[in-house]
């Protein structure tokens, strides 16, 4: 498909998961081997009697040139065992994987080639698993194996058949444990989460945009400008500081004089002071700004992470307000408003006004009635002012083959102040035709006014944004309490309204669309199953393995005090399929002891206790492949970590429910006519 294998394609790929089908395959191969003679006899001659459908080696079976031995027939068999479980379980876990293929925007970049990686790998497996490995197990596994289980198995069996005994004959306390856990889980643990849109990709680099007094002058700031660099390069941890002051020469930023933007780069985290985090270093300068540069706001974030923000919200900023209405001055007092109302909510840093007004302007206003008493015009008036504020075009010089426009005006002393101005002399032709001049201050009013210095337009509409960040809180519920303060106490006249843009904002969306994809997600699943069992009742006891995989990803987040957040959420998702396959390994073994002429209970039992090995083995498999990923805090590790949480949680916790949870599940949905038959 033309793409790289990088960080975002393969940095959260679980290698575990990929390998389950292989190890459900190759656990049942080695199951069969282990049996007896008179077991073995039993299942070749089922496969001959058609019991997994037409032999394909019944007309070749004694030919010596095919060479159809029993151990071919056993490792044919221990295929057909499983292979609808394992083909559904693969198109399963790709439909859980559904809602990350409508991921767009930021997550979409982040996310869809993990995605496609994944759907590549599940297919490359899957025809592995059927085609390589039983191959493999041919050649590999030893001609005898002893009917012997290692000392690990045996320990888990010692605790775990004693386990399911009493689950088993106990299903309503063990059902009944279940749902309350999956009640504390979702009721008292997932709230406190939290939530936040993707985790900072960490860079190494701070870039810190500081906003100095609108109306200060280039030359004016370099001071400060300097200071700050000074405070910066005081802290070991800086490597050097690179500033930009003002706006760039070509234009391509519109940032006033007052703008100062630093370039942090930073040392390696093992170079620093011991016990010295980011983010601790982050309000210490913080704290030396305020200190040392008062009235001046600063703005903390990373060289690619601020360019990113900026081109999500239009604002710069991680995360802004926008306020919008028609007049400036209402817009900027509702700033303030809101601005005192965030800097009460714990987490919300860096917050500022990007302001509307405070340019000086000097507005003349020409008085209509007074310029009629001499014989002028408005226009007339206007053409003094230019010409001697502005300057007029007085005549062409020539030079050779070269021309241009002589322009004159009043000389700067004449008109450095609003005093000066108020005096210019505007001729007028008096009643006998001679010429005379009054001041302008007879004609007009002068007089010096605050206007707009910028004027913010989205969907047509003017709006003043206020940038915030978050730091030491969740994104969601830093803004929820936002949010409930503004409603509370700023009354917004008719024809204003507040939107939140940023992160928050794509956080939103980004739900939004969760909310559509994983239902249709969901529906895909339960069609898939039916179309396994054909049986609604299996069909949502193959689903009972989700909430218990969710369950261990909660607590997961949790304990490592990550919020939720959309790579947690795609997290989640993965855990969809890998739960439904445990599910489904567990009712199809079930289906098959009942076949064999089991009872009920007697038949999950001996699905349980015969499925644990592998079910294990498989999520075990899944978490060792993601832990390193889970446990990394080195640079570009903070987007994966809290998809690879989840897994790892939901695979500890998950099967453990499954194993002790699940069957006596399916037992207390068991129809009446089966429970008849046990007795």
């Amino acid at each position: 498909q033309g793409e790289s294998a990088n960080l975002l394609s393969v940095g959260a790929v679980d290698f575990g998961i990929i390998v389950d089908s292989a190890v459900i395959l190759v656990e049942n191969i080695f199951r069969n081997f282990q049996r007896s003679p008179d077991e073995r006899r039993v299942l070749l001659a089922r496969l001959n009697d058609g019991f997994h459908g037409p032999d394909p080696t019944r007309a070749l079976h004694g030919s010596p040139s095919h060479g159809w031995t029993d151990r071919l027939r056993l490792i044919l068999i221990s295929a057909l065992q499983v292979d609808k479980a394992i083909f559904f379980s693969a198109l399963i876990t790709v439909a859980g994987f559904v809602p990350l293929f409508t991921m767009q925007g930021v997550e979409g970049q982040i996310f869809g080639p993990m995605a496609r990686t994944y759907g590549y790998a599940l297919a490359g497996a899957l025809l592995a698993t059927f085609t390589v490995t039983p191959v493999l197990c041919h050649f590999l596994l030893p001609e005898r194996l002893e009917e012997a289980e290692t000392f690990v198995v045996r320990l888990l069996h010692r605790a775990y058949d004693p386990a399911l005994r009493f689950a088993l004959s106990r299903r309503a306390l063990v059902v009944g444990i279940e749902l309350a856990l999956i009640a504390v889980t979702l009721l008292l643990i997932a709230p406190r989460l939290g939530s936040e849109f993707l985790p900072a990709l960490e860079e190494n680099n701070y870039w810190i945009r500081a906003s100095m007094p609108t109306t200060l002058s280039l030359q004016a700031g370099e001071a400060a400008t300097h200071k700050m660099r000074l405070i910066l390069l005081r802290h070991p941890e800086v490597i050097t500081v690179t500033s930009q002051h003002g706006r760039p020469d070509n234009g391509t930023d519109a940032s006033p004089f007052s703008n100062v933007e630093l370039f942090v780069p930073l040392k390696p985290l093992d170079q620093w002071p011991a016990g010295v985090t980011k983010d601790k270093l982050t309000d210490q300068i913080q704290q030396e700004f305020e200190n040392e540069l008062p009235g001046v706001d600063f703005h903390f974030s990373q060289y690619i992470q601020d360019n990113i923000e900026e081109a999500i919200s239009g604002v710069k900023g991680a995360n802004s307000v926008k306020i919008l209405g028609p007049n400036l001055r209402m817009l900027e007092q509702l700033a303030h408003h809101v601005q005192d109302e965030m800097s009460k909510v714990k987490g919300i840093t860096d917050l500022g006004i990007f302001p509307v007004l405070g340019q000086p302007n000097l507005d003349i206003r020409i008085d209509r009635d007074k310029v009629a008493r001499y014989g002028l015009n408005t226009g007339d008036v206007n053409t003094v002012i230019q010409a001697a504020m502005g300057g007029t075009i007085a005549t062409q010089v020539l030079e050779g083959d070269r021309e241009w426009n002589l322009v004159v005006r009043y000389p700067a002393e004449y008109r450095d102040s609003i005093d000066k101005i108020r005096n210019i002399k505007v001729g007028y032709t008096t009643a006998s035709g001679a010429s005379a001049y009054i001041p302008l201050s007879e004609l007009a009013s002068v007089s010096l006014d605050t206007g707009a210095s910028w004027i913010y337009h989205e969907t047509m509409v003017r709006f003043i944004p206020i940038k915030f960040s978050i730091r030491g809180r969740d994104l969601g519920g830093a803004v929820a309490e936002a949010q409930q303060r503004i409603a509370k106490n700023v009354q917004l006249p008719p024809g204003y309204r507040i939107i939140w843009a940023g992160e928050f904002e794509d956080l939103q969306r980004a739900k939004e669309r969760l909310a559509f994809a994983v239902p249709v997600s969901l529906l895909l699943i339960v069609v898939l199953l039916y179309s396994l069992f054909n049986s609604f009742r299996d069909t949502l006891l193959s689903l009972a393995g989700i909430p218990v995989g969710v369950i261990g990803g909660v607590w997961a987040l949790w304990l490592t005090g990550q919020p939720f957040s959309i790579s947690a959420a795609i997290g989640f998702v993965s855990l969809f399929g890998v739960s439904v396959m445990s599910s489904i390994l567990m009712l199809t073994f079930y289906n098959q002891a009942r076949t064999g002429g089991l009872a009920p209970l007697e038949a999950m039992y001996h699905a349980a206790t015969k499925r644990m090995r592998p079910l294990l083995m498989m999520s075990l498999s899944a978490c060792i492949g993601l832990l390193p990923a889970a446990m990394s805090h080195g640079i570009g590790s903070q987007v994966q970590r809290p998809l690879a949480t989840v897994i790892v949680g939901g695979m500890l916790l998950g099967p453990i429910m499954l194993l002790l949870a699940v069957p006596p599940l399916r037992m207390v949905f068991l129809g009446k006519e089966e429970l008849q038959h046990e007795a």
